[in-house]
């Protein structure tokens, strides 16, 4: 008496928590349905503000749907390690370059660890890490141990910062998980501007102040590497540029096409205009190749002494509509760097027109901005992002207050961005989208019918086959079943869990397996009475012997189900999710309540021996 008692008492908590945990859910979908159905303008916006609470926390608490059924993007991206330990290494040379280089090759073929790579690789060379790594009396096994604690932090740091560039940027419940020692798992639902979100993900954010070099070293530098490329034959002929003349009233030194690289006195300047002020321009179509040409490392050899060429961010607008990219020759030094940064703002520049960021700096910060611009009035300081120059303005005079603005900004929706990058913090390491996926929200909305006519059907043909084989015994079973799903529903939505495609397919196959388990006990059951066991015994023998081969089963399914959520990703844990929280489920509903539900019937003379069929 006291087990019935504790049955049904147990009963009622979970029906009820499965409600309580599901109301939110309906209360959404009912006040999104009033919502929709306002047609004034005026009312809609006043039904929205006069029960903006109740909507938001009905949203919130509600049951939310996976990024296959609601839309928006799936992201795999990377953590380039390689460049992060290639940070980390003092007194590189040739050697070093060549290993690392062997290194990222690897890399990109495996998911192994990279610090593993690297390790396999010094030994192949019989080099000891420390040559490169941290002090020079560490043994490899520290210096191992060193860098894969630095591997871990750099990927749990590009975490952090990501979340935080998404959060800002106003993305609902997002979902970040990392996988192996490298990459990071994004999805985003709902996100319609993917472009946009491509790119805040995607800046380092390396922010860095580097003074410019004076224009007359540019053009010496430009020479010299002019001469170069005509002493060794100039551009590889892939590198020709058709029709490449600007006119800008004939300040430019050289800017004209070119019939062949091979064969042209001036290879470089085919590709590079310099004005007479010593300014150098390249052009839109130009621009690849000479970012290419300008990364070589035999070009790079000719530079001055810690310098480096940069190109421009944005382009300007030439007198003739053509976009020219300027060249800067910069101190690689950086003078400053982002980490001082506090704050960041988006706003418009002081005529109203063109949007721009304003920077604030930490005390420390302040004060070296305070002796830099000191130091340097009227010279250059590039402010650079991610390897791109922003803007370069003169410095007019000593700026005591940490204050600083980038400009050159298209829109004030790009200058939003920045403002969240830098906010967020520079990433450790460069990171890149490996894999993306998107989808939109009318097919989202067509998965949803889809998810849930493949999930009605299979209950109506589960339940009518067992209403028509088993007759009342069917009845109870069903009952089961429905509180099964409820169930599942309930402890997704209590744990804001998402409900995806795989998800619902895991409910599906869980419809499955908790009818099995209740054809195990009413097989067992038919057995008894057909031995001559009366009806209250024959059920009682039938639970009792069904028990342990349904529990078998339940338990090697929660095993499956608990590996594939361990070790999966993205769908197969959507559907794993499911399975596990079915199969609990359907121990408790296929056994404690069928049972109880029989146990009323035959309470009351409503069940015999032709009940299960």
């Amino acid at each position: 008496m006291k087990n019935k008692r504790f049955n049904l008492l147990l009963i009622a908590v979970v029906t009820l928590v499965a409600a309580w945990s599901l109301w939110p859910t309906w209360r959404d979908y009912s006040l999104s349905n009033q919502l929709n159905s306002i047609k004034s303008a005026p009312d809609s916006l006043k039904y929205l503000l006069s029960n903006r609470d109740e909507i938001e926390n009905a949203r919130k608490k509600s049951l939310k749907l996976g990024l296959d059924l609601k839309g928006g993007m799936h992201l795999v991206m990377e953590v380039d390690q390689v460049d992060l330990f290639e940070q980390k290494a003092w007194n590189k040379d040739a050697k070093f370059t060549a290993i690392m280089k062997a290194v990222r090759e690897k890399a990109s073929q495996s998911d192994a660890k990279v610090i593993d790579l690297i390790s396999a690789e010094f030994k192949g060379e019989n080099m000891r890490l420390s040559r490169y790594f941290y002090d020079i009396r560490n043994s490899d096994q520290e210096i191992v141990a060193k860098l894969e604690k630095e591997s871990e932090d750099a990927l749990n740091r590009a975490k952090e910062i990501i979340r935080n560039r998404i959060d800002q940027y106003g993305v609902a419940e997002p979902v970040i998980t990392t996988q192996g020692s490298r990459k990071l798992i994004i999805e985003l639902p709902g996100v319609s501007d993917e472009n946009r979100v491509r790119n805040l993900l995607k800046g380092t954010a390396k922010l860095e102040f580097r003074l410019l070099r004076d224009p007359e070293i540019l053009v010496r530098t430009l020479d010299r590497i002019n001469t170069y490329l005509v002493q060794n034959s100039g551009v590889p002929k892939t590198s020709l540029v058709a029709g490449n003349s600007v006119a800008v009233s004939g300040k430019l030194k050289s800017l004209t096409p070119s019939v062949s690289m091979q064969t042209s006195a001036k290879p470089l300047y085919d590709l590079i205009g310099v004005f007479q002020n010593g300014s150098a321009y390249t052009t839109e179509h130009s621009k690849e190749l000479v970012v290419s040409l300008l990364h070589r490392s035999d070009i790079l050899a000719l530079l001055p002494q810690d310098t480096e060429l940069l190109l421009a961010a944005k382009p300007e607008i030439g007198k003739s509509g053509e976009k020219l990219y300027p060249i800067y020759l910069v101190r690689k030094s950086p003078e400053l760097t982002g980490g001082v940064i506090t704050e960041a703002k988006a706003t418009f520049g002081s005529q109203g027109v063109q949007p721009e960021v304003l920077m604030a700096m930490n005390s420390e910060g302040t004060a070296k901005w305070a002796r830099i611009t000191g130091a340097n009035i009227g010279k250059r300081i590039a402010i650079v992002l991610d390897g791109a120059v922003y803007s370069a303005p003169v410095v007019q005079s000593k700026i005591p207050s940490g204050n600083s603005v980038i400009n050159g900004i298209e829109s004030l929706e790009e200058a939003k961005d920045l403002e969240i990058v830098l906010k967020a913090g520079a990433l450790p390491a460069p990171v890149r989208i490996i894999e993306e996926r998107s989808v939109g929200p009318s097919l989202g909305a067509d998965y949803i019918r889809a998810g849930v006519l493949s999930l009605a059907w299979a209950f109506c043909a589960v339940s009518i086959f067992m209403l028509v084989y088993y007759k009342k015994a069917g009845i109870a079973a069903d009952i089961a079943l429905v509180l099964n799903i409820v169930i599942v529903l309930s402890v997704l939505a209590g744990f804001n869990a998402s409900l995806s495609l795989p998800g619902i397919a895991g409910i599906v196959l869980t419809i499955g397996m908790a009818v099995d388990a209740n054809v195990l006990i009413y097989e067992r059951i038919r057995e008894e009475l057909d031995g001559g066991k009366a009806l209250k015994s024959a059920i009682e023998l039938g639970y009792d012997r069904a028990f342990s081969s349904i529990l078998d089963s339940h338990v090697t399914t929660l095993s499956a189900a608990f590996l594939l959520y361990t070790y999966g990703i993205g769908p197969i844990q959507g559907f794993a999710l499911t399975l596990m929280i079915g199969t609990a489920a359907s121990l408790f509903t296929s056994i404690v309540v069928t049972k109880e539900i029989f146990s009323f019937l035959l309470g009351r003379n409503l069940m015999t021996q032709k009940s299960f069929g």
